[in-house]
């Protein structure tokens, strides 16, 4: 890791700046994916299946006896974990549900505002050399609490045509609607544009390598709506004197092992601290089987040391971290004055890994600088939100002549005339 200590203000973009994505270079061949399955739906889905995962599929939709031999074959000690992650998620989730509010803004007008569910929504699901079950409950379980009529799930297959039995369980229990092996690019072209198999949906979520969130950009630009802006997951540590070492290294390394291109920073008051936290990063990265992984993400990561916490938060409010871990003596304080940040852990016993599975809150949050403006995923995230009014004769009334006036100084005759017609105004 690279450390800075007291760096001058005008130095702080350059330190905080993310490893860039050439996504440029990605969207001619990600656009002939895309493009083929709008054309061609199933036929294109299934050749790239086959030339990117390897296998040839008789079917991409998963099956009930599929669903019914998973949850069979998964141990049972892992199918309490997941329900008991279910249960919390569920539990968080369910306060975010609002009533309808009716509004009397003048006699005789009543507003109110309805949230109604996106009709059919898409989940993708990563495997590869990390099958995100959690990420299934993350989105499963709002998208359920907020209606969905439908939720389509695709995954991509392992060499035998399968997908992870986790994953299947995981579906099951969130009540996934569909469940397919479809897995990258096509698997976004799919959701996007439908084809004869696959529905089109109205929204997709979930996260995915460059590839899929290059699919995912494409088809926003095509009016299809997503989750946010994506980029590769990160973490940022607070720590002072008080901290422990190898908590942080712990931390640091949950994050790195993600992949390659995740980044972890250490914002540290001690500087004494850097030291003890390389030490305890040597001696825990020999246990960790993804050691490679989270080798070459520590290489694009950083440690910067101040004197001040006042300028410890203002770097982190700055660097607007997906996911901010607080180990100081005053984190309950401190917690106040984040402004931009994913998800925020608060003391030495709140890891980010929790968030990550089973505390209850959303673990898919803006990355890449996004959480200056984008909150995480939450059931507002299913739902449209409709407006509506209702008024009486009375209430036309009472509020004719603003509207008339305000029409008219626009020039929108119509518009005031709407108004006339009801109300016999001049």
């Amino acid at each position: 890791m690279k450390v800075y200590t007291n760096p001058e203000k005008t130095a702080w973009n350059g330190i905080l700046k993310r490893p860039a994505m050439d996504s440029a270079s990605l969207e001619a061949r990600v656009k002939e994916v895309l493009d083929a399955v709008r054309t061609e739906g199933d036929a294109a889905v299934a050749r790239y299946t086959e030339m990117f995962d390897g296998v040839q599929l008789a079917a991409s939709r998963v099956s009930p006896a599929e669903m019914a031999a998973a949850e069979a074959r998964l141990d049972e000690s892992l199918k309490a974990a997941i329900r008991q992650a279910a249960a919390n998620i569920r539990a968080f989730h369910e306060k975010q549900l609002q009533p309808v509010e009716m509004v009397e803004t003048m006699p005789g007008i009543r507003c109110w505002r309805k949230s109604v569910g996106i009709e059919k929504v898409g989940l993708y699901i990563p495997g590869g050399t990390a099958p995100l079950f959690s990420t299934l409950l993350m989105l499963g379980i709002p998208a359920k609490l907020a209606g969905c009529k439908e939720i389509i799930l695709c995954s991509p297959p392992d060499k035998t045509g399968s997908l992870h039995p986790a994953i299947l369980f995981a579906a099951s229990v969130v009540g996934v609607t569909q469940v397919f092996k479809v897995g990258g690019v096509q698997a976004i072209g799919a959701l996007a544009y439908g084809t004869g198999t696959i529905p089109k949906v109205y929204k997709i979520f979930g996260p995915g390598n460059q590839y899929v969130t290059c699919a995912k950009q494409l088809v926003q630009k095509d009016g299809l709506a997503i989750d946010m802006p994506a980029g590769p997951s990160e973490v940022a540590v607070l720590a002072d004197a008080f901290a422990n070492p190898a908590f942080i290294a712990a931390d640091l390394l949950s994050q790195a092992e993600h992949g390659v291109d995740s980044q972890v920073l250490l914002v540290t008051t001690d500087a004494g601290m850097v030291g003890k936290v390389q030490l305890a990063l040597e001696e825990q990265l020999e246990k960790l089987p993804r050691k490679g992984i989270a080798e070459k993400a520590l290489q694009n990561s950083t440690i910067i040391v101040v004197e001040e916490t006042e300028t410890a938060m203002e770097i982190l409010n700055a660097y607007a971290p997906e996911h901010l871990i607080l180990q100081t003596e005053d984190a309950d304080s401190l917690a106040g004055k984040v402004v931009n940040a994913g998800s925020v852990f608060i003391g030495a016993y709140s890891p980010e890994s929790v968030g990550d599975y089973a505390s209850g809150t959303n673990h898919t949050l803006p990355t890449n600088g996004y959480a200056t403006a984008y909150s995480g995923v939450s059931v507002d995230s299913f739902v449209k939100k409709i407006t509506f009014q209702q008024l009486s004769a009375e209430g036309l009334r009472n509020i004719s002549e603003t509207v008339v006036n305000m029409a008219t100084a626009e020039g929108l005759d119509a518009h005031a005339n709407a108004v006339r017609v009801r109300t016999r105004l001049r």
